[in-house]
């Protein structure tokens, strides 16, 4: 494993993998509970020979993104080898997504081509009709294929992937990852030691889509790297998953807060006793009252983590060692390399003990080393969040007399379900859009299941009926634009809104009044209602 370290490319890096392990599988793909598919090391070389072959005939230039609308997600995997060993760059697309999240994604990514199942075709081509932005099927490349490709070896600091986070401006911020970001974090899985040791040969289990940095960037490249296979699940199904970890003969699990609140809440089953056979999950978010039963019941440890997409590598954190302050949100000690600061709302250091914002950066004299290259059309984004020379993460941390990091609460006005990221100013820009909207605010409220909900607290126009009918129509008016998991899960009429002496919208007042608008049942309750819906083509 130690060679790959020196490679300066993810398709560079790829090809010495495949010489060093030919017949391994490499790529997994389980889809329910029956349907599968399985390559090795030199399957995979094959099929990203094929689709490079087939981008040939494409007008691109090296540095270019193509934008890639996988119906099944394991095919991101191919796509980014083969576009990263042409010197292009991917831009994963979420086909749940609404057609206004996907055309802003298409037209602020400067991609120049997006990639789709025939399927799929239609609709992408009226969503990318004003982006200009070159709608291509597999077969549509392939006729235009003009033979053997050239490839183009690694270069560290060539973005590899252009990934699309939730921020506090509203509309996501493309975050810029280059070829070292990938090896970086690969290098950081692989030498984390403890309970993370990593064997040759391992297979990692994972639900989470390959649109996100998670498995995109941490499992692929740590199995990448170390000869290992990478598991790649359509979802997560609680009801069969101790199967799957049976039938695939799983030894790693990647996870988030939500699974083990689900897997805990159903009943014993005899699959379940071939947890025994994993050796840890990576992940973060368990909820504390969980993390003790969870490791009890099923026997392996859930090794809570904290990265971002921004960080990558360069300011990844996971207790991987004890003391692991099971059930206390401890996420572990930052190694020697990773300098951290807590401060408060003036930057400045607060007290031993004291809650603050987590500051990172890469001790030396190399920062950003490991960290992503910056936001796409956004430099003074990029400025802002490294003032000082420090990274602002947004999340309110505390330190143990120990050393160890304990999540406390997040500073930015962004909104964690279910692992997922939503910014809180898009939804309510989203509201605001409606005619039945003066004003309106969203923020995030306590979920059992989910570890956050989205709640709306929206004025109506003068002359709008406050009543379930007309909120119901404002839940299928963001439905239809937003990812269902932005939806909010609650709406609730007010007057008005909680203000600073600045007419700002008060964040913390906020929060406490949805709660108790909540605990009132003064709202209406979505959540049952706040499921992946089928996206038509046209």
């Amino acid at each position: 494993m130690g060679g790959l370290s020196f490679q300066r490319g993810v398709f560079e890096t790829f090809l010495t993998s495949l010489d060093e392990h030919p017949n391994r599988p490499f790529l997994r793909y389980v889809e329910g509970e029956t349907s599968e598919a399985s390559w090795t090391y030199t399957d995979v070389a094959a099929q990203v020979a094929e689709l490079q072959n087939q981008y040939s005939g494409a007008a691109y230039r090296p540095g270019d993104r193509v934008a890639v609308a996988a119906q099944r997600s394991i095919d991101i995997y191919f796509h980014l080898l083969a576009l990263n060993g042409l010197g292009l760059s991917l831009v994963p697309v979420d086909l749940k997504a609404s057609d206004a999240e996907i055309a802003y994604l298409l037209n602020h990514s400067d991609s120049r081509m997006v990639v789709s199942q025939r399927d799929q075709a239609q609709r992408l081509r009226a969503v990318a009709g004003s982006t200009g932005c070159r709608v291509a099927t597999p077969d549509e490349l392939s006729e235009c294929a003009t033979g053997p490709t050239e490839i183009v070896m690694g270069d560290a600091g060539r973005e590899a992937a252009l990934l699309y986070t939730s921020g506090t401006t509203g509309k996501p911020k493309g975050c810029i990852l280059s070829n070292e970001y990938f090896l970086a974090v690969g290098r950081w899985y692989n030498e984390l030691g403890g309970y993370c040791k990593l064997e040759s040969g391992d297979w990692l289990l994972t639900p989470l889509p390959p649109t996100h940095m998670n498995a995109l960037c941490v499992s692929f490249m740590a199995m990448m790297m170390s000869g290992g296979c990478v598991v790649q699940l359509d979802r997560f199904h609680p009801s069969t998953w101790w199967h799957t970890v049976r039938t695939e003969e799983a030894n790693i699990v990647h996870y988030l807060g939500v699974m083990p609140a689900i897997l805990l809440s159903l009943p014993v089953s005899d699959n379940e006793s071939f947890a025994s056979r994993v050796r840890f999950g990576f992940g973060a978010g368990v909820d504390p009252r969980h993390h003790e039963r969870f490791e009890r019941r099923f026997g392996f440890p859930l090794l809570e983590a904290w990265a971002m997409t921004e960080t990558g590598g360069g300011a990844a954190v996971i207790a991987n060692r004890e003391p692991r302050h099971v059930g206390r949100r401890c996420f572990g000690r930052p190694p020697s390399e990773i300098e951290y600061r807590l401060v408060n709302d003036e930057d400045h250091d607060v007290s031993d003990g004291e809650p603050g914002e987590l500051l990172v950066r890469r001790r030396g004299d190399q920062p950003r080393l490991g960290f992503f290259s910056g936001y796409h059309r956004d430099e003074v984004a990029t400025e802002e969040v490294w003032r000082g020379g420090w990274f602002h993460t947004g999340d309110v941390v505390r330190a143990g007399t120990d050393g160890s990091l304990y999540f406390v609460d997040r500073r930015k006005n962004v909104i964690r379900r279910s692992g997922e990221n939503i910014s809180a100013v898009e939804v309510e820009m989203t509201l605001m859009e409606h005619d039945d909207v003066t004003n309106c605010a969203v923020t995030a409220v306590p979920d059992d299941l989910r570890g956050d909900e989205v709640f709306a607290l929206i004025m109506p126009k003068p002359g709008v009926l406050a009543n379930e009918q007309t909120a119901e129509a404002l839940f299928e008016y963001c439905m239809e634009r937003l990812s269902y998991f932005k939806v909010p899960a609650y709406i609730a009429w007010v007057e008005g809104l909680p203000l600073t002496a600045s007419q700002k919208v008060s964040r913390k007042e906020l929060k406490n009044t949805a709660r108790c608008l909540l605990e009132d049942a003064r709202c209406f309750d979505y959540r049952e209602r706040k499921k992946p819906r089928e996206r038509k083509a046209g």
